[in-house]
């Protein structure tokens, strides 16, 4: 016969029992620890400029409404500091940023990487809502702009921007997309207040695990992109320079 316990016990072993429990169901829905100021050594009001981004659209709305880098000086990769400093980024340096903000949010700060023949990669910051997956995405033409997360894996979302990724010669390049890669795993020093030299995770990026979007037979059979589709593929929202 067992031993009774005492109420005493008895209540210790449920207080215990309920604090397994929730450890429990956290684990299991995946709850994100909040990146805090101190983790990333931003000022307070960069920090607050960040937190106010609270959802995946105030985000995007931000990055829209600052100018896309032209890289007047030279190659940068901006850091998440230098973004917010100079108002102005591309393709990566807009994604740091919004993982970054996701981050403070309590959700994962994911970036996915997308290669292509003959033309530039693209880098977008991943969301999840309801299971399905979203893109984030800072890029100065109407193409390649946010998704909204309707698509149920990465690869859904990946071949969302397949036809409309084309180069200057209307042909469709996009060929690979990579894993989510889980910003948590790199020092933030690399990434969020580096200056304009955050190439490491440009080099990280490239070497994880990329997948096949389309074959090489599929990729003999594309069709190029027709002259009115072309046109429209020159908008641009912030101008370019002059160039002096």
């Amino acid at each position: 016969m067992p031993a009774r316990l005492s109420p005493r016990a008895a209540g210790a072993n449920k207080s215990i029992a309920r604090s397994v429990t929730r450890k429990s169901k956290k684990a299991k829905s995946g709850a994100v620890r909040r990146a805090l100021r101190p983790d990333l050594d931003l000022s307070q009001r960069e920090f607050d400029t960040l937190k106010r981004l609270s959802t995946p659209h105030k985000i995007q709305e931000y990055l829209n409404g600052i100018k896309a880098n032209f890289e007047p000086h030279g190659d940068t990769v901006l850091s998440v500091r230098e973004v917010l400093k100079q108002r102005r980024a591309h393709c990566i340096e807009g994604a740091l940023l919004a993982a970054c903000a996701l981050w403070i949010q309590g959700e994962p700060p994911l970036l996915l990487d997308f290669k292509a023949v003959h033309d530039y990669d693209h880098v977008v910051a991943l969301f999840r809502r309801g299971g399905c997956w979203g893109a984030i995405s800072k890029t100065n033409h109407p193409q390649l702009r946010h998704r909204d997360a309707v698509y149920r894996s990465l690869r859904e979302l990946a071949i969302s921007y397949f036809h409309e990724y084309t180069n200057k010669k209307g042909r469709q390049t996009l060929r690979q997309y990579s894993r989510a890669f889980d910003l948590r795993k790199v020092n933030p020093k690399l990434w969020v207040t580096n200056g304009d030299d955050c190439w490491k995770v440009v080099e990280m990026l490239d070497e994880i695990r990329h997948y096949p979007l389309i074959t090489a037979k599929q990729a003999r059979l594309l069709h190029r992109r027709d002259a009115f589709e072309r046109k429209t593929g020159k908008l641009l929202q912030y101008p370019a320079p002059r160039r002096k």
